[in-house]
């Protein structure tokens, strides 16, 4: 089957017939930047840094820079321009206000550096070649830190392209005196050492991928600065307080706590106070408790034993409550005998499993429960209470002596041993004098 090229095709490929630009002739028409924002390192640091080259990258480019730590691989961001008119770039005072609203002074921001060039094939293939060795390096590492008998556990190894810095991640409770572990590496490595003491939440931001909710970890993806969180927050914030469901991958309580304490302020200002009097439709209450996303209030009304739940938009002042009127008295509702009382656990089994047990004919020579109390009433009545029985008298000394047991001698196992044999009866033995 022969295919044939459609005429309205062939009418939007002829640059005389269409409106639309290709991205070559987007890129042509594009300048390339003179300042570019990147990210670099395991910490993920932001820099600004100037670029006059010719070439015109795009955001996650991979370009070559030169940092305030050496030569390295860095990741383009945005690009900064005089106006703001361009959709991917923002304006440097656009930066700078984020920054400051990020943390101001501890945001990882730096500006001594340089672009070099757009990170080619050799490059990018020599970061790798570098991280492959790092497992070498980590073993080495290890190796004096137990040597040593330092206290610190080492979490991770950066390396960069141009090789002139090794830096070692730790953990560690106190101050480390590391200057003897620093020559050995050195002397290893032939480099300079740098040795970074973090935390528990810095480690997350090093080793931890995923978090519970699915995604990354909002200190490896996008938070630059680890403000403190508090109980606080996850008090007003969670109905309980289990460790395992207010804690990270770094054991400390979740960032994303402080990202909704503003809203759950704000909402809770709307809300009343407990035990603070309030008027609603129904009559007036006393607060008993309150939700705070759905902003319902729990009033207990007064004079009643009940409790209800109702917006806060609905609430008044409890002197311009309606008062409800007295309800009268609903009649009790009949109460049906019920049929399977007084019958006997094999009985009620049978009646609900449907069976019937062949009835026991009833011996009317027996009283029954009620006939013997009402006899006992009447024989109270006519002869009085019954008389108490009185204790038994105890026995005298000549009674108990007669009363004990004798003693029995104890028969002796064996022969009874008897006296030697007359002399008249014993046989002569041969060779005795007659």
């Amino acid at each position: 089957m022969s295919i044939f090229p459609l005429p309205v095709f062939e009418a939007d490929a002829d640059p005389r017939h269409r409106d639309a630009m290709t991205d070559e002739e987007i890129y042509e028409r594009l300048e390339p930047p003179r300042t570019i924002v990147v990210k670099f390192g395991y910490m993920k640091l932001v820099a600004e840094y100037p670029y006059d080259g010719d070439a015109k990258p795009g955001c996650g480019s991979k370009l070559v820079a030169r940092t305030h730590r050496g030569t390295e691989v860095v990741e383009m961001l945005t690009t900064t321009c005089a106006n703001a008119g361009c959709g991917k770039s923002v304006t440097r005072q656009e930066m700078m206000e984020f920054i400051s609203n990020s943390g101001g002074k501890d945001y990882p921001f730096h500006e001594k550096g340089k672009i070099l060039r757009v990170a080619t094939t050799d490059d990018v293939n020599g970061q790798s070649a570098l991280d492959s060795n790092k497992p070498e390096y980590i073993r080495t590492c290890k190796r004096l830190i137990s040597e040593l008998n330092l206290p610190m556990k080492l979490v991770e190894v950066e390396l960069i392209l141009g090789q002139e810095l090794l830096t070692f991640y730790f953990l560690a409770q106190d101050r480390v005196d590391f200057r003897e572990l620093v020559r050995q590496l050195a002397a290893e490595f032939k480099t300079r050492i740098e040795m970074r003491q973090v935390g528990a939440r810095d480690e997350a931001r090093l080793v931890a991928d995923y978090e519970r909710c699915g995604q990354h970890c909002c200190c490896k993806s996008f938070l630059k600065v680890l403000k403190p969180v508090s109980m606080k927050l996850a008090k007003v914030q969670k109905g309980t307080l289990d460790p395992l469901k207010i804690s990270g991958r770094c054991g400390r309580l979740m960032c994303c706590l402080r990202y909704e304490d503003q809203t759950y302020r704000e909402l809770k200002d709307k809300l009343p106070k407990r035990n603070t009097r309030v008027g609603t439709s129904e009559g007036p209450g006393i607060v008993v408790d309150t939700k705070i996303l759905v902003q319902l209030v729990l009033v207990r009304l007064d004079g009643k034993e009940s409790e209800i739940a109702v917006p806060v938009e609905e609430l008044m002042d409890p002197d311009q409550s309606p008062v409800p009127a007295e309800s009268e008295a609903s009649p009790e509702p009949e109460r049906h005998p019920d049929p399977l009382r007084g019958l006997s656990t094999e009985e009620v089994s049978d009646r609900i499993e449907g069976r019937q047990r062949p009835q026991r004919p009833r011996d009317r020579s027996r009283p029954t429960a009620t006939g013997r109390q009402t006899e006992f009433r009447r024989r109270v009545k006519t002869e009085g209470p019954p008389q108490a029985i009185p204790p038994p008298a105890e026995p005298s000394d000549e009674a108990r002596a007669s009363a004990a047991p004798k003693k029995k001698h104890r028969r002796r196992r064996g022969r009874r041993r008897r006296g030697p044999p007359d002399d008249s009866s014993r046989p002569a033995t041969r060779g005795s004098d007659p």
